[in-house]
């Protein structure tokens, strides 16, 4: 499958996603959670686009809900990772693919329409930032690096502070972007040593886990396993060197 086809799609994007208007028409989903018009209008156009490149892969996205997937390939859609950023013009939200094969994520794109960048990646070929090769930090502990949190259900709140504040203690500092897979991308380019999220869906990391993983790093749940990407997990992803340090904090 061609991968730069796939991203010129999501490109066409960007046009969407800055609309301030239709970025205000907002509904509550649950708490703390929000889905706005752009969410839906990413959606359908790429539900529609992917279909029409490949009729025969299925389509699992946000907005249409997780749903028993009994095919060999399915795209993995998060139309706008970091809804809450995009209806107050907090401009860190992004549209996260993913192309999962026989249970495993073969392609992930992410793409940050605000500033333009496009994070890539292909099962065995690397990852990339606009086109050129990215690599994960060369930290070799917490305290040489910045750390990515993710604040996951409201009721978890106590709990997670209490980890974020573990984290801080070891880390140079620790961020929160609002969006897991932003997070995840940032990881992959070295900006971070890593990130961690209590529970996140699929639609949520799988873009990301690729780009991480080919970009050097390590992704699992904080028990060390793999991720299922047909399932919510806790989340955490490194630059590997830094893995161990991190779970046994959480």
């Amino acid at each position: 499958m061609d991968i730069q086809r796939i991203i010129s799609l999501v490109k066409e994007t960007q046009g969407i996603i800055r609309n301030r208007e239709m970025a205000a028409r907002v509904k509550e989903k649950g708490v703390a959670d929000y889905v706005t018009q752009v969410d839906i209008a990413v959606q359908d156009f790429l539900k529609s686009a992917l279909h029409e490149l490949a009729p025969d892969v299925q389509f699992l996205g946000e907005e249409s809900g997780l749903q028993q997937m009994d095919a060999d390939n399915y795209w993995i859609l998060d139309p706008v990772d970091g809804t809450t950023n995009l209806m107050h013009d907090y401009q860190h939200s992004v549209v996260s693919l993913a192309l999962c094969h026989n249970k495993e994520i073969v392609m992930g794109i992410v793409y940050d329409p605000f500033h333009d960048e496009l994070f890539s990646a292909i099962k065995g070929e690397g990852s990339l930032l606009n086109g050129r090769p990215i690599h994960v930090s060369t930290a070799k502990r917490l305290s040489e690096t910045i750390i990515g949190i993710g604040t996951a259900k409201r009721e978890l709140a106590k709990e997670n502070f209490t980890r974020f504040l573990r984290v801080y203690e070891n880390s140079q500092d620790i961020r929160r972007l609002g969006s897991a897979a932003l997070e995840l991308a940032y990881t992959a380019c070295g900006r971070q040593g890593g990130y961690f999220e209590a529970y996140l869906n699929p639609w949520d990391y799988a873009a990301g886990l690729l780009l991480v993983q080919e970009a050097g790093g390590k992704v699992s749940d904080w028990a060390g396993r793999s991720l299922d990407p047909a399932r919510g997990s806790q989340v955490a992803g490194t630059n590997g060197q830094v893995h161990d340090e991190l779970l046994k904090l959480l």
